[in-house]
């Protein structure tokens, strides 16, 4: 008898949700604990963990303090009445069932809970026989987000339902800062849609956006329909709207089109096509640009990304990318870092994996996407290269490993060639819990098949490079309990010697593909070559005698300091270079230090010092602190130096002026050249259901002259943003911004 109650109660009003164009976030975020929701609806009984209980064939347990059978076909609960049926529950005062009919009613306020969301109701009304129930004067709440509403009378019949008087916000019921109201909203749930009529979203008190009629969805299925838009202004470009339309068109792909007017330049046409089979994924995207008005021809860029995943062992990936021209990035990128890309790479790769195997076959190509690249210095196109590594253990403390690469270079403006190159390995790793002692012996194979532009001086076009390579890694670990200040502390000491043995061979008039000097640092400390690729092979009769350091804090095993000194000594001035290699040093390299500090929870210091003793200075060094404090305030503060390169100070803030109110900045200064490099500045009013933020910007593009930029953005919380997308700016701009 009472089943069909709850049958009727799984609650339509998802339809409040109409007014999303997006699922709100969970509580989790802390966006939305920003909300102490006064006046929602507290949570009627405690939800249980995991999975719902299913709903479907499960009884209905009815509990009432009286039941009066006193009339014929009418029975009557009264008392603390509750009606429970899987996830969902029903309270009352009194409920009253007509048999003849199968019709019911409450005589009082009615409350309901599930899975998903609860309300309160003024009184409730319904027929079992006709599918309908009727609720008077409701109020809703999402249990796992902010979202909450009202309406004056909720009618479901089936999968159908009609509010009146509805309305939806992701703030407080008395905090209203922004909220969408209709005067009548239909929902057809089985078609997951629904249709407001005088529809209204106004910020504050301020009607903001009108509409006599809209269609919606009700739940997560996806729909064709417009998404927010994009604004902004930047001195280059003039004006710039862009009007993404989202076109669903079957379950496993899509296409986003995003036609973007620039007043200066004309209209760009954007899309993206996403896909998703059993195995394989990927997105095809690009922008045209025809004609464009500033520089009269036609721009664009075109990409295509995709994986699919043949077998466990083994996989397919690639991109693509081209560019229309060299100047696309620095007219149309968005962050300094998307300004100054200078190449474009694209990739395709056929990899299988197993144990104690890998495979990869693959292509990679190169453009040139910068003024400041010429198409004749783009790096070698490798079509195709293979690379394979094959390793076993011969025993508990002798390890075989063999490596092999062979690729085919070429490039539109100078000769290519092929490259083979393999290297056995025979490593012995000895040790114990306080040591290690890890000889290994390794022959290094190359050869080369040249195009007549390559020939060496001699004519020989199938060149070679054969050597040994032998290598002693050897450490110790010193731990010691020390207290502190009172603090309770685990002191390690940790020294470590490197010896490097591989003899010098003739290279200078070998090719250089895809070889480049590596950049020395501490990993450089403990390398066996000081080039990447396969062209060069560094000569060396070398050790390196490091030592590092690191406290933890002994209750928590936090890491309060790790510090490491080291540099390399070479027995015999190495031989091998390639043009643009850094000059060595007779004697050794340079010393290498590096520290990172825990000064207090929220503030961390990291150094990189690297001194050349021979000539007396300093040739790197680099200095990073971020300091985190109250609610979502953040400073970052850097010092980066390079000899005769580069020179720069960065500063990055995120400074709360008041609960809701931030200021946010950026600063990138060269103290070599003596400009200003990027400047960013905005203010960002954030509560718990609304965001603004207004941000100029100046820098350096690749050309040399400056540009700038106005953005603005307002981001309804559970709803979507409308303006240009400020938060990946900000995110390029200044480190751990969203974290």
């Amino acid at each position: 008898m009472r089943r069909p109650v709850l049958r009727l109660l799984p609650f339509c009003l998802a339809m409040a949700c109409a007014a999303r164009a997006q699922d709100a976030p969970g509580s989790e975020d802390p966006l939305w604990q920003r909300c102490p929701l006064p006046g929602t609806l507290p949570e009627y009984r405690p939800r249980t963990e995991g999975a719902a209980p299913a709903r479907e064939g499960a009884p209905t347990d009815v509990t009432a303090r009286e039941l009066d059978l006193s009339r014929d076909e009418v029975t009557v609960l009264t008392g603390e009445v509750e009606l429970s049926r899987g996830d969902q529950w029903l309270g009352t005062d009194r409920l009253t069932w007509e048999h003849e009919g199968n019709r019911f009613h409450t005589d009082g306020p009615v409350r309901y809970q599930d899975r998903r969301m609860r309300f309160a109701a003024g009184r409730a009304s319904g027929d079992s026989d006709q599918d309908r129930i009727e609720l008077e004067n409701v109020q809703y709440q999402f249990n796992d987000g902010p979202g909450n509403g009202r309406a004056d009378s909720v009618v479901m019949l089936g999968e159908r339902g009609s509010m009146a008087g509805a309305t939806y916000s992701t703030c407080p019921p008395g905090q209203r800062q922004w909220e969408f109201s209709a005067d009548d909203i239909e929902v057809d749930g089985e078609e997951g849609m629904g249709t407001a009529r005088n529809a209204t979203l106004r910020i504050g008190k301020v009607p903001v956006l009108w509409t006599p009629w809209i269609r919606f969805p009700t739940d997560d299925r996806r729909r064709t329909g417009l998404l927010w838009p994009k604004i902004g202004y930047d001195d280059r470009n003039g004006f710039d709207y862009e009007q993404p339309i989202y076109l669903n068109l079957a379950p496993n792909y899509d296409v986003t089109l995003s036609p973007r007017w620039l007043s200066r330049r004309g209209l760009m046409l954007g899309g993206e096509f996403r896909y998703l089979t059993e195995r394989s994924r990927g997105e095809i995207a690009g922008d045209w640009l025809p004609d464009d008005d500033l520089s009269g021809r036609d721009r664009g860029l075109a990409s295509w990304r995709h994986s699919t995943r043949f077998s466990r062992h083994w996989q397919f990936g690639s991109l693509l990318q081209h560019v229309s021209d060299r100047s696309y990035f620095d007219d149309f990128g968005e962050s300094l870092a998307g300004s100054t890309i200078t190449l474009l790479h694209s990739h395709a790769t056929l990899q299988g994996r197993g144990q104690g195997w890998d495979l990869r076959l693959g292509m990679r190509d190169w453009q040139a996407a910068s003024l400041a690249v010429s198409e004749f210095s783009e790096p070698y196109r490798e079509l195709p290269s293979l690379q394979a590594r094959w390793n076993r253990w011969l025993a508990p403390w002798a390890e075989l490993d063999v490596r092999a690469e062979a690729v085919r270079f070429s490039h539109e403006l100078r000769d290519g060639g092929d490259r083979l190159d393999l290297q056995p390995s025979l490593r012995l790793p000895f040790g114990g819990a306080a040591w290690f002692l890890t000889p290994q012996l390794s022959w290094r194979y190359t050869t080369w098949s040249l195009d007549e532009g390559l020939a060496l001086p001699d004519g020989d076009t199938r060149p070679s490079r054969s050597l040994p390579i032998w290598s002693l890694d050897a450490g110790a670990y010193f731990d010691r309990e020390l207290t502190w200040l009172g603090r309770d502390l685990l002191h390690t000491l940790e020294p470590r010697l490197f010896y490097l043995k591989a003899p010098y061979r003739e290279q200078d008039d070998l090719p250089l593909f895809d070889t480049r000097p590596l950049t020395f640092g501490w990993p450089g400390l403990f390398r066996s070559n000081r080039f990447s690729g396969g062209d060069r092979q560094a000569d060396a009769d070398q050790v390196t005698l490091a030592l590092s350091t690191r406290l933890f804090d002994a209750d928590d095993g936090r890491e309060l300091l790790s510090a490491g000194v080291g540099r390399v000594h070479y027995f015999e001035t190495p031989r091998v270079t390639i043009p643009g290699a850094p000059l060595l040093s007779d004697e050794g390299s340079a010393w290498v230090a590096e520290a990172s500090i825990a000064l207090a929870r929220q503030w961390r210091l990291s150094l990189a010092h690297q001194w050349e003793p021979e000539d007396e200075r300093t040739s790197l060094s680099a200095v990073r602190s971020q300091w985190r404090f109250g609610e979502g305030g953040l400073v970052n503060l850097a010092y980066r130096y390079r000899a005769d390169l580069l020179e720069q100070g960065d500063l990055s803030f995120v400074l709360p002026v008041h609960r809701d109110w931030r200021l946010v900045g950026r600063w990138n200064y060269s103290l070599r050249d003596r400009q200003t490099l990027e400047a960013l500045g905005g203010l960002e009013w954030k509560s718990c259901c609304v965001a603004v933020r207004l941000l100029a910007r100046r820098y350096v593009r690749e050309s040399g002259d400056y540009g700038s930029g106005i953005y603005l953005e307002f981001e309804l919380n559970g709803v979507g943003s409308f303006g240009r997308d400020t938060v990946r700016l900000l995110d390029d701009a200044i480190l751990d911004y969203s974290r």
